[in-house]
């Protein structure tokens, strides 16, 4: 079986190598500069974007784009450094500490463009053992605009978490995230890219995958404020992110993105949303000199709606950039995850997903891969006009699921997490 999947990996890379001198000037980075720290999500994402469009196996795409970001990133990068106009560098006279590095993205994207080639050329004669993730996940993500002008949800799905990141340390992990943008899609795209590598390169991530989880959320906020201040950006994004490591789940969320689990039939409460209307996230922004007014609905100053976000510039800090995290330990009872943006939840219960998954996998016996679109129509089909986003992750095979569907029933479990700081049985953490 191995030998087959080589075979078509080599087979793959060859087609890589005849494509890419004419697809190069096709690919464009998100934005014109970049910096150091921001190097390395940006060009993994636009390289995973490039294989994963032409088919790449998931296994192979994930460890080629480590390969190549790691040799691009890798020496003097000097010749690629951002030129500066006299605007710019009256702007550092004033700035303190001293501004960062900036590179052109262009140039950086075409360094790291010629590094995926050389290691393809060397791939595509001698494969190199590559590690493949032992867990087999049926996932299913679905996303639409809706009525909305513009679409500034991002979803991620990374399988092979440690393939991408070059981790060996022998925990599998696996990491899946849903960013709900406003104000322009700058925010949710730089989340989508960033989030998963400030996780990755945390300290503690051996030690306290929760803390690494949680804190990679304000250490992307704080990138994202100074490319906002260096590009003059005013968005920002609300997200909620699962790493699933061997048989535990860490969940992080910002604002009101949510993520459940459904457990024998019946969904559990991970998490509280961050809204302005919750009594801690009030007092919180009247204690720093904000206010929570009703306008439709709460909101922070009179403006959003979410108590909590990435970006945001000129509402920081009365809207925090500081995620909240629980953990928990999976038995074998677990069935799927769910996470979604807004746009879902506004129309669709939690305690109404399972019933909405079980009547898809029993039309479609027991194939769960279309079953995001199902739950995306369910939102729409209730009168939600907001941008839709649903990603559905198995922890068990979609026909052991109907399985359990069956025999159990469904209906809604008694929350893991009290949101006052206590852990319920079934979790090891709560932040």
């Amino acid at each position: 079986m191995q030998e087959e999947e080589d075979g078509a990996a080599r087979e793959f890379l060859g087609s890589v190598l005849r494509d890419l001198p004419g697809q190069r000037q096709q690919l464009r980075p998100g934005s014109r500069t970049v910096s150091r720290e921001e190097a390395q999500g940006e060009l993994a994402e636009l390289l995973l974007g490039f294989l994963g469009n032409r088919g790449a196996p998931s296994w192979l795409s994930a460890t080629l784009v480590n390969a190549a970001v790691q040799q691009a990133l890798e020496g003097d990068l000097s010749s690629y450094l951002q030129k500066k106009d006299a605007t710019d560098l009256q702007e550092l006279e004033n700035e303190s500490p001293k501004e960062e590095d900036i590179y052109c993205s262009d140039l950086l994207l075409n360094h790291c463009l010629s590094c995926l080639q050389d290691i393809t050329t060397m791939w595509q004669s001698c494969l190199p053992p590559i590690t493949r993730c032992s867990r087999q996940l049926i996932v299913s993500a679905h996303a639409i605009r809706n009525t909305r002008r513009k679409m500034e949800d991002r979803h991620v799905t990374l399988l092979e978490f440690n393939q991408l990141h070059g981790l060996t340390d022998g925990v599998e992990r696996s990491y899946f995230a849903v960013f709900d943008g406003h104000g322009g899609v700058d925010a949710a795209n730089y989340a989508a890219a960033q989030v998963h590598v400030q996780v990755a390169n945390h300290e503690a991530l051996a030690q306290d995958p929760a803390r690494a989880v949680k804190e990679s959320f304000q250490r992307t906020d704080a990138m994202f404020l100074r490319k906002a201040k260096r590009e003059r950006l005013r968005s920002g994004t609300t997200g909620v992110c699962v790493l699933l490591e061997e048989e535990r789940i860490h969940v992080a969320w910002l604002g009101d993105s949510q993520a459940i689990l459904v457990r024998d039939g019946c969904s559990v409460t991970l998490m509280e949303p961050h809204k302005p209307e919750r009594e801690d996230e009030r007092d919180r922004i009247e204690s720093l000199g904000g206010c929570v007014t009703f306008m439709g609905c709460w909101r922070v100053n009179g403006t959003l709606a979410v108590s909590r976000a990435i970006g945001d510039i000129n509402q920081k800090p009365y809207v925090s950039g500081e995620g909240d995290v629980t953990s928990h330990v999976l038995n074998g009872s677990e069935d799927f995850l769910v996470l979604a943006c807004d746009g879902f939840y506004d129309t669709v219960s939690p305690s109404e997903v399972p019933e909405l998954v079980f009547s898809h996998l029993q039309e479609n016996a027991g194939d769960g891969r279309s079953v995001a679109e199902r739950l995306v129509n369910a939102a729409k089909e209730g009168g939600s006009g907001d941008n839709i986003t649903v990603l559905v992750v198995f922890l068990r095979e979609p026909v052991k699921v109907l399985e359990n569907f069956l025999a159990q029933g469904c209906g809604e479990a008694k929350p893991l997490f009290d949101f006052g700081g206590k852990v319920e049985t079934g979790s090891d953490h709560a932040g």
